[in-house]
C-alpha cells in the first residue's frame, strides 16, 4: 500500500491529520496529559480529554487548571475556541481519530512494573476501537510494552494493526517547573508499528511540537525514555555516594562539584539530595532491570544506583539525629522537626515519589514528630504509599513557629522561602540542598547532609 494512497484507511487518517480535521483523545489528564492536550488543541485539532477522576473534569469544566504548566487562561482559551473538552465517559473514544494514553506506570512493592493502568486503558479503547484510528502510548515503560501489550489487547477485537488501525509510542518528556522548555518546544521522539504508523506519528506530533525525532521501532522509543532517566539516576547516585564519602573526610561535596564543573569538557555536574522524586527517575530504571531478567542479563550498575538513591532519606535522617545529639544533646525520638519542602523539586507543587514524604515517615518511625512547610503544597493529598500522611497541612513559616522546632530539615529549596528569617530563628538546620551556602548564608548551627 503506497504511503500517499488517499483511498486507504491510512490515507484517510493521514489526510484528517494533515488538515487538522482529526479529533484527538487524550487519556489521563495529569502532568503529562493535560499539557499535551493544550499543545495539540493550540495546533488546531479538536481534543477530548478523558480521565477516571470526576474532580478533574469538574475543575476543567470550571476553567480551573490543577497543573502548573497549564494556566487557567490557556485552558479557558482552548475551551472557548471549542478545541478542548473533557469527560469521564470513555464511549467518546469512538469519535476520536488519534488516541493518546498518558496514564501512570508505577512500581509494585517488589519493584516490578505495574501496568494495570495501561492494560485497563487499552481494554477501554478496545471496547470502542474502529478502523482508521491511531493509538499512541506515552506512559514510560519497558521495551516491548506497546507491541506486546497495547497492540495485542487492541487486536483482540479482530482488527489488525497496520491495516485497520495504527499503533505508536512517543515518550513523554515533561519537566515540571522548567521555565525554558514546555511541551511544544521539547523535541519529541516518535515511533510506530510499521512505516505507515510512523508516518502518522510524525504528522500528528509534527503539528503540535517544534521538533520530531523518528526512530525505527516502538521498542527503541521505549528504550530512549529509559536511557534518559537511567542516565540521571546513575549520575545522581554517584554524587550521592561521593557525598557520604567526602563527608567522612571532612570535604564539602558541593564545593567539589562547583570546582569540577569549571572544566569545559568531559564533565557534567549533577547534585546530591535527600533522595529522588518525581515519576520518572525513581521508577523508570527498574522497568529495565525487570525486563532484563527475561534475557538472563544482570543490570548491577542500574540496580546499585537505585539502591544508593533509595537509601538517601535514611542517611539524611541519620545525619539529622547525629546533629541533634551532638549540637543539642537531644534524641530524635524527643524532637520536633520541621521538614522544609514537600514537593520533589523546587518551585513546583508536584509531590510524586517525593523523598520528603519518606523523610517524615522515617522521622516518626524513630519516635520524632515531623511537620512540614511548603508554599506550593498546602495539604498532603492521598498517595498510594503514604496514606497515614493524608490531610496534614503546611504550617505557617513565622519566626515563632521556626523557633518552636528542635531542627529544620531543608528537603526542597523553593525560591520563595525567607531563608534569612529561617537562619535567624532556627535552633538547628540540616541543609540537604546546599541552598544556604549558595545564598551566602552560613552559621555554626547549619549542617549539610
Amino acid at each position: 500500500m503506497a504511503l500517499d494512497a488517499r483511498s486507504s484507511t491510512f490515507g484517510t487518517l493521514s489526510k484528517k491529520i494533515e488538515t487538522r480535521t482529526a479529533r484527538a483523545g487524550i487519556i489521563g489528564l495529569g502532568y503529562v496529559g493535560l499539557p499535551l492536550a493544550m499543545a495539540v488543541a493550540r495546533s488546531g485539532f479538536a481534543v477530548t480529554g478523558f480521565d477516571i477522576d470526576p474532580k478533574k473534569i469538574v475543575a476543567l469544566d470550571a476553567r480551573r487548571s490543577y497543573i502548573d504548566a497549564v494556566t487557567n487562561e490557556a485552558l479557558t482559551a482552548e475551551i472557548d475556541a471549542g478545541r478542548f473538552s473533557s469527560t469521564t465517559d470513555f464511549a467518546g473514544l469512538a469519535d476520536c481519530d488519534v488516541i493518546v494514553i498518558c496514564v501512570p506506570t508505577p512500581l509494585t512493592k517488589h519493584r516490578d512494573p505495574d501496568l494495570s493502568f495501561v492494560e485497563a486503558t487499552s481494554r477501554s479503547i478496545a471496547a470502542h476501537l474502529r478502523p482508521g484510528q491511531l493509538v499512541v502510548l506515552e506512559s514510560t515503560t519497558y521495551p516491548g510494552t506497546t507491541d506486546d501489550i497495547v497492540k495485542v489487547i487492541l487486536e483482540g477485537t479482530g482488527l489488525k494493526s497496520g491495516s485497520d488501525f495504527f499503533v505508536g509510542f512517543s515518550p513523554e518528556r515533561e519537566d515540571p517547573g522548567n521555565q525554558h522548555y514546555h511541551t511544544a518546544t521539547i523535541p519529541k521522539v516518535v515511533a510506530g508499528d510499521g512505516m505507515q504508523a510512523l508516518s502518522l506519528m510524525k504528522s500528528f506530533y509534527g503539528a503540535a511540537v517544534s521538533t520530531v525525532v523518528p526512530v525505527s521501532s516502538n521498542a527503541t522509543a521505549e528504550a530512549v525514555k529509559l536511557t534518559e532517566n537511567i542516565f540521571r539516576s546513575v549520575n545522581i547516585a554517584l554524587v550521592n555516594e561521593l557525598k557520604t564519602v567526602y563527608a567522612a573526610m571532612g570535604i564539602d561535596v558541593w564545593e567539589v562539584i562547583d570546582a569540577a564543573k569549571t572544566k569545559p569538557f568531559g564533565y557534567m555536574p549533577f547534585y546530591p539530595g535527600p533522595g529522588l522524586g518525581g515519576h520518572c527517575i525513581p521508577i523508570d530504571p527498574f522497568y529495565l532491570t525487570w525486563k532484563s531478567r527475561e534475557y538472563e542479563l544482570p543490570t548491577r550498575f542500574i540496580e546499585l544506583a537505585g539502591e544508593i538513591n533509595s537509601a538517601m532519606p535514611r542517611y539524611v535522617v541519620g545525619k539529622l539525629a547525629e546533629a541533634l545529639d551532638v549540637r543539642a544533646g537531644k534524641a530524635l525520638s524527643r524532637s520536633r522537626v520541621l521538614v522544609l519542602g514537600l514537593a520533589y523539586k523546587k518551585n513546583v507543587a508536584d509531590i510524586r515519589e517525593s523523598p520528603s514524604l519518606r523523610l517524615i515517615e522515617i522521622i516518626e518511625e524513630r519516635g520524632g514528630k515531623a511537620d512540614y512547610h511548603d508554599p506550593f503544597v498546602t495539604e498532603i493529598p492521598p498517595t498510594r504509599e503514604y496514606q497515614a500522611l493524608k490531610g496534614r497541612q503546611s504550617i505557617d513559616l513565622t519566626p515563632e513557629a521556626i523557633a518552636a522546632y528542635d531542627a529544620v530539615l531543608i528537603a526542597t529549596d523553593h525560591d520563595m522561602i525567607d531563608y534569612l528569617t529561617l537562619l535567624e530563628n532556627a535552633k538547628l538546620i540540616v541543609d540537604t540542598r546546599n541552598v544556604l551556602s549558595r545564598l551566602g548564608l552560613s552559621a555554626d548551627h547549619v549542617i549539610k547532609a
